[in-house]
């Protein structure tokens, strides 16, 4: 076995295809799945393309049943720090949870009517958020992968997944470059347009700073006005009530006795031996004491009064003042502000002048240099890797029964663009001396499985932990070409966990672990499972792949013989 950590550890499949019920369990190293034709082995990949996000089919759905259900349970412990960032962060930002065994489970559900539902850690999720959370931890490589290995962006993208850093340094100077340039042309085009707006700024916020009003103001001055408008009448209760209290002071109020006297001279009266009394004379000098209080509170309460008779008027104008600016830029104070804040924001952008154009101009040359001195590094590590890559997958053919064949990758200069200077395309040679073509015009079905093995190996072998998936990798392919098959997947299983579905012996016999699909017919139904074979059941079926010998002991011999030598060469591998 490997010695690396499998992100994919089990899949449950329910009625999904013939399969009414499997589950499956995968390690690290080469896990091979082999069954009959119509068995349903390429369930196992249909339903991990379903945990990976992919487009529902309701035709999957097994007949008779009401819906399919596809579970995955997946480990981020063996990947870098930041792909597992990226993975577990999909998972918490749809508040979801790792299980008891710190392991992911996803989940997809498929109705017979159409319907999808996905789940993420225990939450309901989109099926582009299952998309995200996969794509960090596994791949999976069918025909139609292989057809879009032959679109343009999808050749490009295989390099630039070798060239380091250079790429991303150079996509974020092409979007400062294209920013600036896309500013400058706004302004220079919408010249005129932009100067009135300007105008229209500028009038703004002289008459908000005119007014210079202040956050919740609008409020204080309603509160304000309604006190001086009713100052008269709250003046005279004031007043009457303190004369009533300690008496007018110089006269002009009546002649009887102020309440604290009078209040003052009961509480005397009662004074005395008679405990009953006395208690009575304390409730009365505490009353008077309260009298005092209030006193002092009306006191004050009147100075704080004011008393300039043009206050009213000041405030009332402002008021008016700050209405005026409510009626055109905000529904109050507060919200002027904020506009003023935003329009002086958006005035500063806008320059037009022809200072600021100058100035803008020389910040997008900087920045069309910037980018361009970026985009030729990215060239030239992208000729390294076309290079290595040329080199490397011309060997990886010779072993794979392509031996005449030559790969090229072709890097082509273009005017700088979102992509840099440089277009990419994959070539195939048939033949030495022959011209190489593009690989969709060049490339049959069988070829190209075995060039997306090639690159696959060639990119393997600077990563580790990664989790791929082949489907019919080996399509087309026979004799001495499915061993090497065999041996460059197992290669590729050091330090990788691979899944290949596969219908060759010589591929199958150097798994680590080897999933059988077996079906039933009945009456009326054909129904599936999936085991995993132990080495006596290994040999029955790789008996059978060779040439349905599975019951001679020639054809035992000849499984069992293949067996042991693909074994021991994995043995090799790993010791090496």
């Amino acid at each position: 076995m490997g010695t690396i950590v499998p992100m994919l550890t089990e899949i449950t499949i329910d009625n999904l295809g013939v399969i009414s019920h499997a589950t499956a369990e995968f390690s690290s190293g080469l896990s091979v799945v082999t069954g009959e034709t119509g068995a349903g082995k390429t369930m196992v990949v249909s339903s991990l393309r379903l945990l990976c996000g992919s487009r529902a089919d309701a035709s999957r759905v097994r007949s008779g049943a009401d819906r399919a259900v596809v579970e995955g349970r997946f480990s981020t412990s063996g990947l870098g720090d930041a792909a597992r960032g990226r993975a577990e962060a999909v998972v918490e930002g749809a508040g979801g949870v790792a299980d008891d065994n710190g392991e992911f489970i996803a989940l997809r559900t498929v109705t017979s009517a159409g319907r999808s539902k996905a789940h993420l850690g225990g939450r309901s999720v989109p099926a582009a958020a299952l998309k995200e959370f996969s794509e960090q931890l596994i791949t999976v490589h069918g025909q139609n992968d292989q057809l879009r290995l032959l679109a343009a962006d999808q050749q490009r993208a295989a390099v630039d997944a070798q060239v380091g850093d250079v790429f991303n340094r150079y996509e974020a100077a092409w979007s400062e470059y294209r920013r600036l340039a896309k500013d400058l042309q706004e302004r220079t085009l919408k010249r005129r347009e932009l100067a009135q707006e300007i105008d229209r700024l500028r009038f703004a916020i002289d008459e908000i700073d005119a007014v210079a009003p202040a956050s919740g103001e609008d409020a204080e001055l309603v509160e304000l006005i309604r006190r001086l408008q009713d100052v008269d009448t709250v003046r005279e209760q004031a007043v009457t009530a303190l004369h009533a209290i300690d008496g007018a002071d110089g006269g002009g109020f009546d002649d009887s006795s102020p309440a604290s006297d009078l209040l003052g001279q009961a509480a005397a009266a009662l004074a005395g031996d008679d405990p009953e009394l006395a208690q009575l004379s304390e409730q009365l000098s505490d009353i008077t004491s309260q009298l005092g209080d209030i006193s002092v509170a009306l006191g004050s309460f009147l100075s704080g009064l004011p008393s300039d008779p043009s206050e009213l008027d000041r405030l009332l104008q402002r008021q008016g003042e700050i209405k005026s600016l409510t009626r055109k830029y905000a529904p109050d104070c507060e919200g002027v502000v904020a506009w003023r804040a935003k329009a002086a924001q958006r005035l500063e952008k806008i320059d037009v002048s022809s200072d600021a154009l100058d100035k803008l101009e020389k910040e997008v040359q900087s920045a069309h240099k910037e980018a361009l001195a970026l985009a030729k590094q990215l060239s030239k590590a992208r000729q390294g890797v076309a290079a290595r890559l040329s080199k490397q997958v011309t060997a990886e053919l010779a072993g794979l029964a392509m031996g005449k064949s030559r790969f090229e990758v072709a890097v082509s200069t273009v005017e700088l663009g979102p992509h840099g200077i440089d277009e990419v395309e994959f070539r195939l040679a048939s033949m030495p001396g022959a011209e190489a073509r593009p690989l969709a015009s060049s490339a049959s079905g069988g070829e190209l499985s075995r060039v997306m093995l090639a690159l696959e190996l060639f990119q393997g072998a600077d990563t580790r932990g990664a989790t791929l998936v082949f489907d019919e990798v080996d399509a087309g392919v026979g004799g001495v070409a499915a061993v090497e098959i065999g041996r460059r997947l197992a290669q590729l299983a050091k330090n990788n966990q691979v899944i290949v579905v596969t219908h060759l012996p010589q591929v199958a016999a150097y798994a680590d672990m080897h999933l059988h699909v077996s079906k039933h017919v009945g009456d009326d139904t054909v129904t599936s499972g999936v085991e995993e074979l132990s080495r006596e059941r290994r040999i029955e079926e790789l008996s059978r792949m060779l040439a349905g010998l599975a019951d001679t002991e020639t054809g035992r011999a000849h499984a069992e013989e293949l067996l042991d030598r693909a074994q021991q060469e994995c043995a090799e591998m790993r010791a090496g």
